[in-house]
Order: C-alpha cells, then structure tokens, then sequence
C-alpha cells in the first residue's frame, strides 16, 4: 500500500484525484491508496440524500464561506473543515475476506486504535457506522463508495476542540448524536499531523494483509 499526504485540498480537486487514482487501481496500475487530508469548509450529502437534516439556506452558506456538495458515498449528511482528518482509501475488496462488512470493522479499528493512542476510549453502534466516545458522542463519521469491488471515500475523524461546522446540520441525520472531537475528549490540544501519523501506522497494520495483487484485480 502506499500512503499520501494531501495537505489543506479542496473537495472537488480530492474527488477528482480519487476517481484518477480509483481507475488506476481497478486496471492494476497502482497499488492499494491511502489519502490522508483536511478540507476547506465542506457539507457533503450522500447517496441516502440528507438536504432535509442541512440547517442554512443557500446565502447563509454563501455568508460563511460554507461549500455544499452531493457525493457519491453512503450514508447522509455531514461536513469537513480544517482541524478534521479526512482518510480517503482507494481499497480493493473483491477477494479480502470478510468483504464490505470487514472493510468498515476495521477502518473502525483503526480509527479506535488511533483514538487509544491519545487515551480516548471509544465504541462502536450497531446500524451507526463510525466512531463514537458513547451513545451520543460521535468523534468519526464513515461513509464510501464502491465502483467494482474498489472502494473511494472513506472516514473523518474529529481533531480540532472546534467542531462548530456540525452546528448547521443534524449529524448524519441521527437525532441526538453530537460531535465530539480527540482534542476534546483528550482535554489537551492535539497536532493533526501528529494524529496522521499515528493513523497511517495503525490503518497499516489493520490492513497489511489485505492487499491484493495487481494482476487479480478485476
């Protein structure tokens, strides 16, 4: 696998890379990618719509520099914005076992293992894909794509104390959920960077053995 660093990109220019880089992968070209990043302020809508759980109008996003996206990802509506680590893995999946459903176990993982790291412990919900510190605490929100058997989109994990984007939607649509972050949760400021690092390390050794070779993609 290989592991790339973005920097502060916007959403169209990240999308655009990984649809590139997603034809590469199917055709066997590239090896299995990890997009690490931050967005300008974002609000993406899923495949499951989320338009309905978006609180401003289109001036007040205009108002506050506020960029508003439909994707091709699951799930509903959530944001992006400087401070939140953004993993984009263009993944094959035909033949690792356990298929989508192992896929998402374990980017949890590793979003779980990164969140040890830091002294957060953290949990899963069932039918609540994601991260979360408790029953309404959500510090990682996931959500992808999957054009055949190659996966794109990925996960967002909360950094910054500064979660106030998530103040203009209800968060994935799910009621009563709120946004936590590492920093928060952490009681102390913590470096994004740092937080790359620490992810890269730990989505690596989840998925180590999942990679598949170039000349059994599909």
């Amino acid at each position: 696998m290989r592991i790339v660093d973005l920097g502060l990109i916007g959403y169209a220019e990240a999308e655009a890379l990984q649809l590139k880089t997603l034809e590469a992968v199917t055709a066997g070209r590239e090896e299995n990618t990890l997009f690490l990043l931050e967005h300008p302020k974002v609000i993406t809508l899923g495949r499951q719509g989320g338009a309905e759980n978006l609180h401003l109008d289109e001036a007040q996003l205009k108002a506050h520099n506020i960029e508003l996206a439909r994707t091709a990802r699951g799930g509903n509506i959530t944001c992006h914005f400087p401070g939140q680590l953004v993993a984009y893995p263009i993944w094959r999946v035909e033949k690792r076992p356990g298929g989508m459903r192992k896929f998402f176990h374990d980017m949890e993982q590793a979003v779980m293992d990164t969140c040890a790291h830091y002294g957060v412990s953290t949990i899963r919900r069932p039918k609540h894909p994601g991260v979360w510190v408790d029953e309404t605490r959500k510090i990682c929100s996931m959500g992808i794509g999957v054009r055949r058997w190659v996966t794109y989109h990925g996960l967002a994990l909360n950094v910054a104390r500064d979660v106030s984007l998530f103040n203009a939607i209800t968060l994935c649509g799910i009621q009563g959920a709120v946004p936590t972050s590492l920093s928060a949760e952490a009681g102390r400021d913590i470096d994004i960077k740092d937080v790359k690092n620490v992810f890269g390390k730990a989505f690596a050794e989840t998925f180590a053995d999942s990679a598949v070779a170039a000349d059994q993609a599909p």
